[in-house]
């Protein structure tokens, strides 16, 4: 997901087109539930009456969810994704009840920094939380999707997982890694019910920072990014995001579907 600084663009149940009830009796765990893309996801899938086990780093920004009419229907964890006990806690908090569906959101951007740039605390934290935390958690809900009845996976990819010239180094290769981890469980448990896709941003607004850290990669990036389409809010994102996880998609396995404005044709 390329970031911009532009200002974030809250999402509220009345931007969600009302009636419609995907989700319906379904438990869906979201993670970076608490902001931009993520928050806007859960609040889609609780106007269209299904149970969000909101996962974020921020207690505050959950205690929002918490607060509004559905809230009855939200649980709330307090977590860290690259952190092995947190992961425990996110799935112990579903209890019983079969889990429906799990979008990995939660992600950090590097600053754009080129690899000559990169050192080994910013890669490592890179990789940590956009992909060593999607993959236990998917991990885990995958084993309990397997005893139960199947579900579906999004995981929020990126422009930059389809070029080289959308983002830094390290979250470069983030993305990408996130594209085999995606298309290795579609094709393993497609056959168990359950489907595994992506969702490859393009620029949103969200509150993650995506100024450049690098005058390198400024002058070497900045050209491209001059061409890219408008920046979108997190709604447009959550809408796909929805759309694969819900019923509607049940044909679409091991997709990266773009979801970016048409950057990925030019």
């Amino acid at each position: 997901m390329t970031n911009s600084t532009a200002e974030q663009m809250t999402a509220t149940p009345q931007n969600f087109e009302e009636g419609a009830q995907r989700f319906a009796g379904q438990t869906v765990i979201v993670t970076g539930a608490g902001s931009g893309i993520g928050r806007a996801t859960a609040l889609q899938i609780l106007a269209e009456g299904g149970r969000v086990i909101a996962v974020d780093i921020s207690h505050d920004r959950l205690s929002e969810l918490e607060s509004m009419p559905s809230g009855e229907r939200v649980v709330t964890v307090r977590a860290d994704v690259t952190d092995e006990q947190d992961i425990k806690d996110v799935v112990d908090s579903i209890g019983d009840s079969p889990i429906a569906g799990l979008a990995n959101i939660a992600g950090i951007t590097d600053g754009h920094r080129p690899l000559h740039e990169t050192d080994d605390e910013i890669w490592q934290r890179v990789m940590a939380v956009n992909v060593d935390g999607p993959f236990r958690l998917t991990r885990a809900v995958v084993s309990r999707m397997l005893a139960g009845s199947g579900g579906a996976v999004v995981n929020v990819a990126s422009e930059a997982s389809l070029r080289g010239n959308a983002a830094g180094t390290a979250y470069t290769v983030s993305k990408h890694a996130i594209v085999g981890l995606t298309r290795s469980a579609a094709f393993l448990y497609g056959s168990e019910g359950i489907r595994v896709n992506a969702v490859a941003p393009g620029p949103v607004a969200t509150g993650i920072e995506g100024a450049f850290a690098s005058e390198y990669s400024q002058q070497r990036l900045g050209p491209f990014m001059r061409m890219i389409p408008p920046i979108a809010g997190p709604e447009a994102i959550s809408a796909s995001i929805t759309w694969l996880l819900s019923a509607e998609s049940r044909n679409v396995n091991g997709v990266v579907l773009p979801s970016d404005g048409g950057w990925s044709v030019q």
